[in-house]
């Protein structure tokens, strides 16, 4: 066990969020919190990691154990460098180095034959243990590697944290929990503010993590990919089931409907029982028996079948007709200081495209928006609109101009035209505003909230072009099938900068994609087969570097074996240019592997060397065995450095090759 949750009671007001929850999590565990927006998953987490209080009961940990939590949003860290921030978060395994560099700094200082000396020696071994069996040699590496899974440059490890936007700090909180790698991780909405590549190395990492985790997430595949056991929270109640997100979901409706036939029949004999009693009561002979079947019914405990919450649906108001052009960037360039994110690009939206657009984080997918939109002007080019477009525009900073003193009911009531103010009530319960929710003052919302009222504010306006900026990121799943369902029906054209491959797939027929240093592509179909194409992409490159790929064929016979010769030739010097680059590189990355299998093998013999309790007593060999282990420690971290930089460049190098080819 590495922590049970033990007859938990929360509420708020009059709103009962768990009674008497109660469940164990094993080590190595994948468990989902699943159930709707307020339905308490995050306040479980707070409760867990100790940030928030229950009213009754309480969650046990075992000593020693270590949680680590992501929560959805909050979180600002600055003052130190990106890399040196996340290496400092295993403060435990820097400060045990430090303590036994102090503490052999002291030892030089002692007499050989003191107790003290002794004392010393012994404790800077039971330290050089810790710090072999954390592996701490690799730390850096393993950090570099983290950072760079989630999306970081390696320029920006020595950018000041604080330097990065919200959705950046929450990968540098990510980055520290994952070297960390606590006995318990709780994860609130991990991939919010993750592209799809950093999406899918986050998958992969924690599907090989060791200790336990619990997530909360409206990804599905992510769910589908990692727990194999999702506890949902509903109306107060949690139940658990064994298996992932899509298991729960057939799972749970295979229990509701078994539970309607109980309670059907249950219904049934009582309606009989009665029956019998109502017409026996009276009778002297059957009286006993009408008595005894009123305690009867008395004592049936009787099958609750709770209502679902209650489905709406979201129309879009009927958009004004336009022209067979939507919009239209032509020559198009735009740059942040040394930053190009477009040089000279033309691009064309057509009446009927739904496009999806994707790419890693600060590739310009924001900025391409604002000028679609035309909230931002192109630096060079033109951009236009097409005739009579009417956009509709999402993006995640409109909450942050949102009127404070507000209600939500005012606010969406003042964007909705004089056609669609009577749908505003119903489109705030689509978006989990409902019943006095919508009388809350906009300065009181969460940011999750608030990013809600603008995306209902943005769709109550008439228009045949929608812009939407992660339009998923605060709404559960219902809410995002309401907004699925929508958009499928809606007959004009949208842009919808996204990650969620589930809610994108079934809606887009176009995938833009960003890549930094790089003009933006366009692919036929949705989300999925553009993964699919990219992935064929990157094997015929591996293929490519690794001298795999088949050389082009002529149907001229002539023509063909001067091509053959001149193709012969070409891959000659093209092989004898990739070695003469790549040679040394690899020559030196075998070198280093060797140097470190080495090192391992050397800091394993003076390992044993200082556990001999025949060298117990004797303090000069102690400390020279002692130093030599540091000494190893630190040329052990120097390889691993070196061997991380030597595996970048060839792996960068075997790209550009393969690209130009």
């Amino acid at each position: 066990m590495v922590f049970a949750v033990q007859d938990l009671h929360i509420e708020f007001g009059p709103r009962v969020l768990f009674d008497s929850l109660s469940f164990v999590v094993e080590r190595g565990e994948r468990i989902a919190f699943a159930g709707q927006n307020g339905a308490g998953k995050s306040t479980l987490m707070k409760c867990i990691v100790g940030v928030q209080e229950p009213d009754h009961g309480k969650v046990l940990l075992p000593k020693h154990t270590h949680v680590g939590y992501l929560p959805q949003d909050g979180i600002h860290i600055s003052g130190r460098p990106l890399l040196d921030e996340v290496l400092g978060s295993v403060g435990n395994i820097v400060e045990l180095q430090q303590t036994v560099d102090e503490l052999s700094a002291e030892l030089q200082t002692l007499p050989a034959d003191s107790e003290q000396y002794r004392d010393t020696l012994e404790e800077i071994g039971r330290l050089e243990l810790i710090l072999q069996d954390r592996d701490a040699a690799s730390l850096r590496p393993r950090t570099e590697s983290i950072l760079r899974g989630l999306g970081f440059a390696d320029k920006d490890f020595t950018r000041d944290c604080g330097e990065f936007s919200g959705g950046w700090q929450m990968r540098i909180a990510l980055a520290r929990l994952l070297l960390q790698e606590p006995e318990v991780l709780l994860l609130d909405e991990p991939t919010n503010h993750l592209d799809i590549q950093s999406q899918r190395w986050l998958e992969q990492n924690l599907r090989n993590y060791r200790g336990a985790i619990c997530i909360i997430s409206h990804d599905v595949a992510l769910l589908d990919n990692l727990v194999t056991r999702t506890i949902a929270f509903h109306h107060g109640r949690a139940e658990e089931y064994s298996g992932n997100f899509s298991f729960y979901l057939k799972e749970s409706k295979a229990r509701k409907e078994i539970l309607l036939r109980q309670a059907k029949a249950q219904q049934r004999e009582i309606a009989k029982t009665q029956a019998f009693i109502d017409r026996f009561r009276a009778k002297a002979t059957k009286a006993s028996q009408a008595q005894s079947r009123i305690k009867q019914l008395e004592k049936i405990e009787l099958i609750e079948v709770e209502d679902d919450d209650a489905v709406m649906s979201f129309h879009f108001p009927p958009p004004p007709p336009g022209g067979n052009t939507v919009v239209q960037l032509e020559k198009a360039s735009k740059a942040y200081g040394s930053i190009r994110l477009l040089d000279g690009y033309d691009f064309r939206m057509d009446k009927g495209d739904r496009i999806a657009i994707v790419g890693v984080n600060g590739s310009g997918k924001s900025t391409f928006t604002r000028l679609i939109s035309g909230t931002e002007e192109p630096d060079a080019g033109k951009f236009s609109f097409g005739h009579h477009t009417q956009v509709a525009f999402f993006s995640q900073t409109h909450a942050d101009v949102l009127n404070n003193e507000q209600t939500v009911l005012e606010c969406v009531e003042a964007a909705a035209s004089r056609e669609t103010r009577p749908l505003v009530r119903n489109i705030l319960g689509c978006f989990l505003f409902r019943g006095d929710d919508v009388f809350k003052k906009i300065g009181v919302l969460s940011g999750g909230e608030r990013s809600r009222v603008a995306l209902v504010c943005m769709l109550l306006k008439p228009a045949n072009f929608l812009i939407m900026d992660e339009p998923t990121n605060h709404l559960d799943f219902q809410s995002q099938d309401v907004l699925q369902a929508a958009l499928a029906e809606y007959p004009g054209s949208y842009c919808i900068v996204s990650h969620n491959r589930q809610f994108l797939d079934p809606i887009v027929n176009k995938v833009l994609e960003f890549r930094l240093g790089h003009a933006p592509r366009l692919f036929h179909g949705n989300v999925s087969q553009y993964i699919e194409t990219v992935e064929a992409e990157e094997r015929r490159l591996k293929e490519a570097a690794s001298g795999a790929a088949a050389p082009a064929t002529s149907t001229d016979p002539a023509a063909g074996i001067a091509n053959k010769k001149e193709a012969r030739r070409a891959r000659a010097l093209e092989r004898e240019r990739r070695t003469r680059i790549l040679k040394p590189l690899q020559t030196e990355l075998a070198q280093v592997e060797l140097a470190i299998a080495e090192k391992d093998e050397a800091k394993d013999a003076v390992s044993a060397e200082l556990e001999n309790p025949a060298n117990m007593s004797d303090n000069q060999k102690l400390m020279e065995l002692t130093q030599q282990y540091q000494s190893l420690e630190r040329e052990s971290e120097a390889l691993y450095t070196r061997w991380e930089e030597l595996t970048t460049a060839i792996e960068q190098t075997e790209a550009e090759f393969a690209a130009e080819g």
